[in-house]
């Protein structure tokens, strides 16, 4: 901040003094006044003033660098930010695209693996559910992250919605002779056909990764609440409180060292979306209920 500038400011303030000053010399001209009784007052006050604005200017001057090094800080936080989303924009773009080509070879290979009956064409199906899985938690994951969502809300058939995640892992089913209780829920639902499609089948492949042997069960509960149990290793009490949150693997995630900890936060993400919700119960060695609290439409607006 130079001098001149400060002096340019305070202009109007000189002014006004001046004004004053030349009001007083001309007043007590007038009135035949000794014109020093107001100079000498006035000149004290001169000093006073220019005392003042020598320390004003002072610490307005380290204000004003002050002010100038926060500008220069806050130009360089913009300019790292925008670095920041630029590769942030190109990881995204990046893991969108592999999203996406993974789907290729997985395609390719279900082909192949079609008209085949063997153990180990049904294993290898049941590897390759789960890759495509991975594969759409990367794309869910992105979307969610993204700056807009492909939310269509809809009356829907559950039972249709159910079906379909179910022929998604029908192979694991048989492969490990895990049985399968199921009867039509006769519910319509308003929600996102693909997205509560999503949150489905996460369910239902966490169930059987996690049983080892015995069943599967979906079923309604009264106020429109969709149930999956299963009969597997269940989850240990301190870790129930927290298998929604992000990257929280527990001890069922210690022991599989695989666990991402991102299904079941993904669907918490997606339930918060679409206007529902979902809880969890369990016991340690009887299994697991997750418990998705659904809106309703009534059969007869279908």
């Amino acid at each position: 901040m130079k001098i001149g500038d400060y002096l340019k400011e305070k202009t109007p303030f000189l002014l006004l003094y001046a004004l004053i000053f030349a009001l007083l010399t001309v007043s007590f001209t007038l009135y035949l006044l000794p014109v020093l009784a107001v100079i000498y007052p006035m000149g004290l006050g001169l000093i006073l003033v220019i005392g003042y604005l020598f320390l004003d200017y002072r610490v307005g001057k380290k204000r004003f660098a002050q002010l100038r090094e926060l500008e220069r800080k806050i130009q360089d936080l913009q300019r790292q930010m925008s670095d920041e989303q630029t590769k942030a924009q190109q990881r995204m773009d990046y893991y969108s695209v592999w999203a996406h080509q993974i789907k290729t070879p997985i395609a390719a290979m279900r082909l192949q693996l079609q008209g085949q009956d063997s153990d180990l064409s049904r294993q290898l199906g049941v590897e390759l559910n789960r890759i495509e899985g991975y594969a759409d938690m990367v794309m869910t994951y992105l979307r969610l992250d993204g700056d807009g969502t492909d939310y269509v809300f809809r009356q829907q058939d559950l039972d249709e919605i159910v079906r379909g995640a179910v022929r998604k892992f029908s192979g694991e089913f048989i492969a490990r002779k895990i049985s399968l209780n199921y009867a039509p829920l006769n519910q319509t639902v308003l929600t996102d056909e693909k997205w509560l499609s999503f949150v489905i089948e996460q369910v239902l492949s966490n169930a059987l990764k996690y049983t080892p042997a015995g069943s599967v069960s979906i079923y309604m509960e009264p106020e429109q609440v969709l149930c999956i149990r299963d009969t597997g290793i269940g989850i240990a009490p301190e870790d129930l409180p927290r298998i929604f949150e992000q990257g929280f693997t527990g001890y069922n995630g210690r022991t599989d060292k695989k666990a991402s900890g991102i299904g079941l936060y993904l669907c918490k993400r997606v339930c918060n979306d679409l206007g529902c919700s979902i809880s969890a119960a369990s016991q340690p060695g009887k299994g697991t209920v997750i418990r998705l609290h659904l809106k309703k439409v009534p059969l007869d607006d279908r």
